[in-house]
């Protein structure tokens, strides 16, 4: 048995490691292109484009990869694109403890529909999702549609393009800070 959870743990590790290192020292371009793509897939969705056109500014993180094993971290780059173009850099980190197992990577699409709640993001220092705002995160239902319903809060999220498995999928208590690139 002894063996079974040390052969598990250092899987878990091993993967960690090697999600971290993808994770670490992207550079302005290589996010810009992963922003591209992101939105693209958010455009692709039925009724994504209309969600783009009518916010105010999308924060993007292309890549956030998640690995734990009762303690769990996770982390990203990516930016914040007002009217097509990108305007400041940001990452985000979160750390957990409790029922956790497993890496994944996923996209992360934050859309600020509020002026207000764009202003509020873009003067905070530290931004924490869950703290500083209430964020909504919206499910793409089985059709490939976005659920419409719920695109008239202040803030939405999608959460999307998941690869690996991982047990617990939150987005609360992830905290933002801009970056200099």
């Amino acid at each position: 048995m002894k063996q079974k959870v040390l052969i598990l743990v250092l899987a878990v590790s091993f993967i960690g490691l090697f999600i971290a290192s993808e994770a670490i020292a992207v550079t302005a371009k290589n996010i810009d292109a992963g922003v591209e793509r992101s939105l693209n897939m958010l455009k692709d969705t039925k009724g994504g484009e209309a969600v783009l056109k009518k916010a105010e500014g999308v924060l993007v993180f292309p890549a956030v990869f998640k690995a734990g094993f009762v303690f769990g971290g996770e982390y990203g780059e990516g930016a914040l694109v007002i009217k097509g173009k990108t305007v400041d850099y940001y990452s985000t980190a979160a750390g957990s403890f409790g029922f956790q197992l497993g890496a994944q990577k996923k996209t992360i699409i934050v859309a600020f529909m509020d002026k207000g709640a764009l202003n509020n993001f873009r003067n905070s220092e530290g931004w924490k999702i869950g703290a500083d705002a209430s964020v909504t995160v919206v499910a793409i239902g089985a059709d490939g549609s976005i659920d419409t319903a719920k695109t008239n809060k202040p803030i939405v999220a999608f959460v999307f393009d998941q690869k690996g498995l991982m047990y617990n999928l939150t987005l609360e208590g992830a905290k933002i800070t801009k970056l200099k690139k």
